[in-house]
Order: C-alpha cells, then structure tokens, then sequence
C-alpha cells in the first residue's frame, strides 16, 4: 500500500471485492444458520431435530474452505488446509477425525464471529469506502439525469442546485474516493489476517511445506547436475577439439619445418598443447564423466578404481540404472575417496563394495592405511557430506589412528525405467 501506484493497481478494487462478498457470505450464513438452529431446537423434543444441529457444528468446514478461496484475492501467499486424512475411509472415519480436530472448531468459531460480527463491519467498510465516495463523485451526473439540471441530493443530506457546486462536490468525491481506496486495503488486510489467524494458523500445514522444501530442493540438484552436463558437452565438443586440432596443425608443421630453432619451437609447442589437452580431459572428466552418463554407475566406479594408484577391489554391482542425480552424487564420493587414499592414507591396498537394495544405494570404500581421517570444515569430506544430505542420504567414517579407514554412504533411491 506504500507502493505510489497502488491506487492505480487493482489491488483497491480487489479489497473493496474482498468485502463486498465477505458481507454477501455472512448474512447469508446468519440466515441459514437461525434457520437451522430455530429449527433445529423446535424439532429436537422428537429427534428430527438433532442432526440438524450436529449439522450446524460441522458449518465451519465448508465455511472455511470458501473463505481460504476468497482469501486468493487479496492474500497471495498460499494459504494450507489444516485437516489431517483419515486414517480409514468412511464418513464415520472422516467425522471421528474432524470432531477430534482442534481446526475443526476454530472454524466453527470463525464461522460465527462472520455470521454475527465481522460481515456489518465488511458492508460498513464498503459502503464509507467505495459506496459513498463514488455517489459524491457522481454528483454532476446525478444533477444532469435525476435533478433535471436544476437541483439533486447528495447522500440524501445535501442539496446541490448548480453546477459549479456539482462539479466542486464531484472533486471532494474524487478526493474521497481515494482516500477510501486505502482505507478499503487497510480494512480488508486485517480482516485477512483474522481470517488466516482462525482457520489456517502458521503452525498448521508444516508438513505440506516440508514436502514442498523437499521439492524444491530436488528441483535444484536436478538442474544442478543438467548444468554440469552442458558445461562438459560444451567443453568435450569445444575446447578440446580445438585443442586436438591445435595439436595435429602443429605436428604438421613441425613436420614441414626444416631442423633448427623453428622445429625445436614447434616440437615445444605441440608438447604443451598435448599437455593442455590431457589437462582438459581430467577436468571434463571431472566435471560429468562421459562413462557414468553412457554406462551408468557400475561402470564409472570400476573407471575410478582404475585411474587410482593403489590398487583397488571393486566389489560394487549395480544392475540398474540409478537417478541421475544419485549417480552422481555417488560417483564423486567413490572418487574423492579414492583420491584420499592416493594423497594421505598411505595405503598398500582399497575396496569399493556395495549395491542397490531395500530402496536405498549402498556404498563402502575401505583402505589399509594409516587412519586418522577427519572431516574440517571446507574440506574434500565435508563438501561430500553435504552433497549425500541433499539428497536425504546419509554419510559415515570410521577412521580410528593406524587404521582401517571405512567411509560408508546411503542413498535413498528407486531403478529408473531408461524406456519410459
């Protein structure tokens, strides 16, 4: 409402909306609900009467339902339903569950205050801030159709018999009008607020947002590892072709070049962009290696065990094909690891072992070495730790001092269907 713009947006008429049909609801609920209680109670003495009234104190669920709808046009943050599911189907199931709910009566509660107090308050608020300012605004228009040219009433009050005092009311309605237009967005954000305080509490809805902050952040891995891939397309079908290139031009050359200097320059050359080029494929390797996203897993773990000095066992089978971001995230820890055991643990000899089974991926890499791992902040196993959380997995070491050391990763996961 600060917002200079605000009373030409549509947020004013969306307000004066708001309360227009919060007075329409209420006194139709206060209708139907002296109705059903009047009735209720005279037809309670032979037992007609009593889910009538059972009835009348169940009124605040669809009650509130329609008022978490009406509460779109002037609250654009979502607004939760506080009910849990039954725990069986059946209407007896659903009532034992609604009566047992506190949100159950605190709608009731919100569905009364309506229907006796806050639906006056919505039609006061409409008629001071939108009804009367437009009729004074209309002044001229009234004189023009109504007064004959000669003399009209303004709010039934005042009496105008010329022009020049039409149109100068007219301006004063102009002025009311948007005066209004803030008083209409005051009124109507509070009754929001009261509104969203009764029957969608802060509290309420908790796991809703825990699902959709679950959501969200697999959202995020998603794009995440598909950013990663790009980058290592365009860096395998780019640079490094480029560099391929580079270095048969040179070797080209240094063919053509007669002995001396020049061929000396052109064999240095073609030496240090076939040593660029090996520095490429590392990174590009790093980045997404090509074998875990055309082999799968199963085959980027026995790649990695590979490229490590110490000798490694590969005990790992993995038949199916993982989510992408699993796969990943899995295949950076067997690497990290393995990279661990080449620079400090001064081991003769490393296992990788695990598997897919009871919905979750299983790894383990052992070594023989010295022991004595720690995870530090900002470090290689801290970076990893984090990586398994993201995807709700879970993350142990045991690396007592003079070893073994055992570093253990869980991931919760389902085989995907590569022919869907």
């Amino acid at each position: 409402m600060s917002a200079p713009r605000y009373l030409l947006s549509a947020w004013p008429w969306r307000a004066a909306g708001y309360l227009a049909t919060g007075a329409v609801t209420g006194a139709v609920l206060l209708v139907g609900l002296v109705v059903a209680v009047v009735a209720g109670g005279a037809l309670a003495v032979v037992l007609v009467g009593l889910p009538l009234l059972f009835l009348v104190a169940l009124a605040g669920l669809p009650v509130a339902r329609l008022e978490r709808h009406r509460l779109r046009m002037v609250d654009l943050e979502r607004v939760y339903d506080p009910h849990a599911r039954p725990s069986a189907p059946g209407l007896r199931a659903w009532l034992t569950t609604r009566l047992r709910e506190r949100a159950t009566w605190r709608e009731l509660g919100h569905t009364l205050l309506l229907a006796g107090l806050l639906w006056p308050v919505d039609a006061l608020a409409v008629a001071l801030g939108l009804l009367c300012p437009l009729s004074v605004a209309a002044t001229p228009l009234l004189l023009a159709t109504v007064g004959g040219g000669r003399e009209t009433k303004v709010l039934k009050v005042w009496t105008v018999t010329g022009w020049p005092t039409a149109f100068g009311v007219a301006l004063a309605g102009v002025f009311l009008l948007a005066l209004g237009g803030y008083a209409l967005g005051v009124v109507a954000g509070a009754r929001a607020g009261l509104t969203r305080l009764l029957i969608a509490p802060s509290e309420d809805g908790p796991g809703d947002r825990v699902l959709e902050l679950a959501r969200s952040r697999a959202r995020l891995v998603d794009a995440f590892e598909a950013e990663r891939r790009r980058i290592e397309r365009d860096l395998h079908d780019g640079a490094q072709q480029r560099l391929v290139a580079l270095s048969m031009t040179l070797g080209l050359a240094r063919l053509d070049a007669p002995p001396g200097p020049l061929a000396d320059q052109l064999a240095k050359a073609q030496r240090e962009a076939g040593e660029a080029l090996a520095g490429l494929r590392e990174i590009v390797h790093g980045i997404h290696p090509k074998v875990l996203a055309d082999h799968g897993l199963e085959a980027a773990v026995a790649d990695a065990a590979d490229r490590t000095a110490v000798p490694v066992d590969v005990g790992f089978r993995l038949p199916v094909r993982l989510p992408e971001s699993v796969e990943a995230a899995a295949y950076f820890v067997v690497r990290e690891a393995l990279a661990n055991v080449d620079r400090h643990s001064g081991a003769g000899r490393a296992e990788v072992t695990g598997g897919h089974r009871d919905g979750r991926l299983h790894l383990a890499v052992r070594d023989d070495g010295r022991g004595g791992a720690t995870a530090v902040a900002g470090g290689g196993l801290t970076g990893l730790a984090d990586r398994v959380s993201v995807l709700d997995g879970r993350l142990s070491l045991s690396s007592p001092p003079g070893g073994p050391t055992l570093l253990r990763v869980e991931l919760p996961c389902e085989p995907i269907d590569l022919c869907a």
